[in-house]
This record gives structure tokens, sequence and C-alpha cells, in this order.
């Protein structure tokens, strides 16, 4: 890989042959565990300025109409994350000479808070080219990291490097970007409200924002920002005029949606008559019957829903295209033809984008010589990747299969992993929070859901901790684990895998993005890291996550005793920087009148333990919360307890269950009904901060 410096630049060509597609991804750590920033991609004139206010990708505006660039999300990497940022090279349109890549901070943050800002490039392969490592990037609140330009028929990437002070706002006014302020978009959307309310055909909901019309991108709920205008588009014909009425422009706010309409009454004569699915899973009695027809549904609801076809694709280098997808296919391989569970083949501007996809079901393992088998054909075929689809969750730095890569051919094929888990939460983010393009999409979609949740379709996610689960847990009860058991560093995986599904399953219900949080002092290395997580299971008999949850007002922990069979988990949250301890504790109470009885709420203070109790004993005293000394209260944990199941994950009473049922439990009974943290405003009031 190519380590770059402040100011060089280096062709892409000369690093791959496969340079048409990339994805770019930005990248860092908190020291917090909470710290984070959000991608912006320009496109740029020879004037270096922004034809119209759509050449602007940013989080309410992020995918172009084109497919020349995908805004793909974030991805927890180390103890940080990565955003990442797909763009089809051959698609740019002809008059972007420059493609400027930045990111952006809210609510007062700066870049020098994160630790191990970088920017890497990787081609169409996956295989990662450059890398640029950003040492002091000062007090600023928005950065570019990189640009992508062109020379002659080639592009180039130069590292940038540039901060600046005024954000997001002031990055885009430099580059020609008609920004929007927060009064009038605040205005547009009340007054979007209004006449809404007044024809009766939306309302506001908190939970879903409105399909993607042609004409504007999906926006998402974000936090209050300077936002760019987005001109209404054209009519066709040269003799067409410009629409007289302003620009629409997006809002900040969460937009408002068409409600399905009710339920009818079932015609059905008793609740035993069940409603014929698109997708039947009963007749399935085999593991080969499940994975069959798993990959068929699946890749069928692929090609006729192009928004989730492309959101389950961009990740892995497709381009925006005519999507087809095939199953039982023959492909020649020595003596005996090979059948890849299916295919999927995107083609644009006169090119095709290839995939094998092999597809396992329950707890069934991936088979390396298989893999092996369609990496090698995938070779000799041009073709880009190959899709591995189970239950299992990949994790970094431990590929699930072991597969040998033939160095002396110049076609590099990618190999990249997708969970079951992964497919049901893309599906639940698009028809339940994002939307689609019409009815049809999102009836395809509900089926599909409904396939994946039904116990026998096999596809119900990571479901077993794994042979070394029973005998670690034995050695912690009778005390014979010994540090550097390999067993150890088995379960440590599998809990990593579970936590990642957890966070998936709750992020989909929530349209919210929910990522594990890895603690700098545990290091960079996940191999490392994961060893010490080992040694201290081996030493203290506990599993330990953190998951932070967008809009919530703390990070959520959770714990996993195995000592004594019970699950912790909690939140800490901040006490505020004007009011009395009274005058909180009274506040946090009140906001607690749904929440469980037992829940546990403690007091932290500057030097040792503060008072703690159940929420019970302190609804009728909560100054029983003041500490008696008198010590600064600088805030609240509050923390459920739950018995956990013994088995490996099989059983409704599983460990598996358990701890997604107590991170479900948490967020509703408790998060819910918390305030979002608040930020300090310059005239030094306090406001709260949009999720």
């Amino acid at each position: 890989m190519h380590d770059m410096v402040k100011g060089a630049n280096v062709g892409l060509a000369a690093l791959s042959e496969n340079a048409d597609a990339v994805i770019v991804s930005l990248g860092w750590a908190s020291p917090t565990g909470e710290g984070d920033a959000d991608v912006s991609v320009l496109l740029l004139d020879a004037k270096g300025k922004v034809r119209s206010d759509t050449d602007f990708y940013f989080y309410n505006h992020p995918v172009a109409p084109d497919g020349s660039v995908q805004l793909l999300g974030k991805v927890p990497v180390g103890e940080g994350s990565e955003d990442r940022i797909g763009f089809d090279l051959t698609a740019i349109p002809a008059g972007v000479e420059r493609i400027v890549v930045a990111a952006s901070r809210y609510e007062g943050a700066r870049f020098d808070e994160l630790d191990d800002l970088r920017v890497t490039l990787a081609d169409g392969s996956g295989e990662d080219l450059l890398r640029f490592a950003i040492d002091d990037p000062g007090s600023v609140s928005a950065f570019i990291f990189g640009e992508l330009y062109r020379r002659g028929d080639d592009w180039k990437f130069r590292a940038v490097g540039q901060g600046y002070d005024t954000g997001l706002a002031g990055l885009a006014t430099d580059f020609g970007v008609d920004i929007d302020d927060d009064a009038s978009a605040g205005q547009d959307a009340d007054t979007g409200a209004g006449a809404d309310a007044e024809q009766g055909e939306t309302v506001a909901v908190e939970q879903v924002p409105a399909p993607p019309q042609p004409s504007e991108p999906a926006q998402t709920p974000r936090r209050p920002a300077a936002l760019p205008a987005m001109p209404a588009p054209r009519p066709a014909g040269d003799d067409a005029q410009p629409p007289k009425a302003a620009a629409a422009r997006p809002r900040t706010a969460r937009r408002k949606i068409t409600l399905p309409k009710a339920a009818k009454k079932s015609l059905a004569e008793n609740e035993s008559w069940k409603d014929a699915r698109l997708f039947p899973v009963s007749a399935l009695k085999s593991d080969r019957d499940r994975e069959t027809r798993a990959t068929s549904v699946l890749l069928s609801v692929m090609a006729q829903v192009p928004e989730f076809g492309r959101r389950l694709t961009a990740a892995f280098g497709a381009p925006t295209g005519r999507m087809e997808t095939f199953t039982e296919v023959s492909l020649p391989h020595g003596d005996t033809p090979r059948r890849p569970d299916g295919v999927i083949r995107v083609e644009r501007a006169g090119k095709l984008w290839t995939a094998l996809v092999e597809t396992k079901t329950n707890g069934n393992p991936l088979r390396s010589e298989q893999v092996q088998a369609y990496m090698d054909i995938a070779a000799r075929r041009g073709y880009e990747t190959v899709i591995t689809l189970s239950n299992d969750v990949a994790l970094e730095g431990s590929p699930l299969v072991d597969v040998k890569i033939d160095g002396r051919r110049k076609h590099k094929v990618a190999l990249r992993h997708l969970s079951w888990a992964e497919v049901a939460h893309q599906a639940q983010l698009l028809i339940r929070h994002e939307g689609v393009g019409n009815s049809a999409h999102a009836w395809l979609l509900q089926e599909l859901l409904h396939y994946l949740q039904h116990e026998n379709s096999g596809c119900h996610g990571f479901q077993n901790m794994g042979a070394a689960w029973v005998p670690v847990r034995k050695g912690i009860d009778d005390e014979t684990l010994c540090q550097g058991d390999p067993r150890a560093l088995e379960v440590v995986e599998s809990w990593e895998r579970l936590i990642r599904q957890v966070s998936l399953g709750l992020g989909g219900e929530l349209g919210q993005k929910v990522l594990p949080v890895q603690r700098a002092r545990r290091g960079s290395d996940p191999g490392a890291r994961r060893a010490r997580m080992a040694d201290e299971l081996c030493a203290e008999g506990r599993l330990r996550a953190e998951l932070r949850i967008e809009g919530a007002p703390g990070v959520l922990a959770v714990g996993a005793d195995l000592r004594t069979g019970r699950l912790r988990t909690s939140v800490e949250i901040p006490a505020p920087e004007q009011g009395y301890p009274l005058t909180w504790a009274k506040r946090l109470v009140r906001r607690l009148a749904e929440a469980p009885a037992n829940l546990h709420v403690e007091t932290l203070i500057e030097d040792g333990a503060g008072p703690r109790g159940t929420l019970e004993r302190l609804r009728p005293e909560p100054a029983d919360l003041l500490p008696r000394n008198g010590a600064r209260v600088t805030g609240f944990r509050l923390t459920l307890f739950k018995g956990m199941g013994s088995t490996r994950g099989n059983a409704e009473s599983g460990f598996i269950r358990s701890v997604d049922d107590a991170v479900q439990r948490f967020h509703g009974t408790v998060l819910t009904h918390l305030e979002p943290p608040s930020v300090r405003r310059p005239d030094g009031t306090e406001q709260p901060a949009a999720g």
C-alpha cells in the first residue's frame, strides 16, 4: 500500500489495473468512544466551483442519480469507525475536473479531539491502494482529507489535509454551494407541515422519513446544520423555461410521509387461517432446500427493488446500473462443473460487474475449499467478486474462510461477506425508515423480512456461541480457566459477533446508527485487542461491550458476568452544567416514571462511590441520591440486571437471546425516557443536541 504525505499525489492507474471504481474511506478514533464526523463530497469544474448545488453530496443527499457517487455509511473499525464513499470514475460527468472528499463535525466539536485520522483508497477488488494519515488536523470543525482529479484520461489522488474553522457551511460556500440558513429551513419545514395537514394526506411521524422522490434525494433526520439549496429539475426540451417558484430546499426536520392505510379486518373464519405468502417456508425440510430457497428469494428481491439491490452491492464495489440475478448456474472447473448458489450481474455503460454468491443457512459453516474454487473460477472468467452469505458475522482481521490468492494473476477477485442479519437490517431501514420508490417495492421487502424472520428459513443470523462456550463457562465456574487458553479467544470472537448483530437489529428497528465502541485504551490491532479481552475473561469471568446509539444521552454498556450468570446493561449520564443536584435528581426520577421499578440508579461523584438505590425506593425520596458529604455530583449511572441463558444459543432461553432481549429492554424502558445530551451555545445557554 502506498503511504502518502501532505501535498503528495499519485496516479491511480499506476497502483491498480482495476481503478475505474474505487472506495474512499475516511477513518478516525475517539478517546471517549463517542466522537464522530460526517463525510461530504463536492464535484468541481475547471474553475474550482460546483456546477450546481446538486454536486454537493452529504448525509441528506447521499447518492448521485447516475451512480457516480454513493455515500455508503459507517462501519466499526478498530477502536473507531470508517465512513466509506463509492466512486464510479467512469460515470463522473465530463465537466467535473476535481472531486473533494471532506468531513465535518457538529455542535462545536473539533477534529483535534479525534485520534488516528486517515484516508484510504481501495480499488474495485477491495485491495487498499493508498493511505494518508493526518497527524495534527488542528482545532477545526471541517477538514478536507484529499481529492481526486483528472490528468488527461487518468485519475490521480492528492493528499490535501486542509482544515476549515467555519464548518460544513463555510467549506461548501467556498466551493460555490448556495447554503440555506437554519431560519429559512425551519420556515420551510413549518410551511410544508401546514400544507400537509390541510390536505389530510400526511402526518408527522417520528420513526419513518419519506420515500425518496425522483427529483429529490432521500433525507434522514439529522442534527441541525446549514444545508445547500437543491434546485428543482428543469423540464425537458429546448424551449422549457425554468420554474418561477423557489427551488425546493432540504430540511433538517423530519420529513412528512404518507402513512399506509389501516389494515382491513381479516376475512378469515378463525385465527388458524394463515395468509398466503409470496415466499412460503412451510415446505422447507432440509438445509439444501433452505439454502436454495433463501438464495432465490433474496436475489429476486434485489433485482426487483433497485434501492435494496444497490444498498447490498454498493459496498462491494458494484456500480449503479441494471441488475440481473441468477440461480442454478453451472460454470466449468476442471473435470467437474461448479454450481454457485447465485450470480449477480450489473451492467453500466456496456461494462459488466459480476459476483458469485455462496450461501449457507442455519449454523452451517462456509467451506474453504468451496469458496477457493469460486475464487479461482471468478479470476479465470474476469469476475469481480465472490460474496459469501451466512448467519455468521465477519470480524475485522478474522476471516471466516482462508483462501489463497494467486499473485501471478493480473485480475484480482475480492472476497466479501454478508450476514443474513445485515440483509434484514438493510431491508428494515428501507421500508420502515428511509422509504422505497413505490408500494409494490415496499410490499416485496416486507415479504422478504417475513421470510427471513420465519423459524423455518434458517436465516436468523448469528445463533451459536460455538463449541468453546460450554467448556469456558465450566472453566470459569471451576476456576480452572487459565490465561492463554485458545478457547477463551474463541468465546471473545463470538461475543464480538453477537454485539455486532445486536447493533444491526437495534439500528434497523430505530432507523438510527448503532455501532459497537472500541476504546482507544484497548489498542488498534484487532487480534491484540481480542487477546487482552480473552485474558480479562479468564481473570474476571466477564465479557464487556459498549454500543453508541445515535441521539442517546450516553454509551450503552453491556456486560455478562459468567460467574454469577447475570447480564448488566447500563448508561452513564453526565450532570447538567447548570442548576442544583436536587433539581437534577428530581428531574431524572420524574423522567423515569415509566421505567422498571428495579432499575438501579447510582450517583457519580468526583472521589469514591455515591449513593445508590432502586428506582422504586427513590421515587418518593429523590433527595436520597445526594451525597451526604457534599461531594460534587458529576453524573448518574442507570443499570438493569437480568439473568442470562445457559445454553449456546439454540434454545429460547439461550445466552444470545438473553443479550439481545437485555439490550432491547434497556433501550425501550430506560433510554427512550431520557433527554438527549445538551450542548453549550456560544451565549452560554444550553440546547438539546440533535440526533
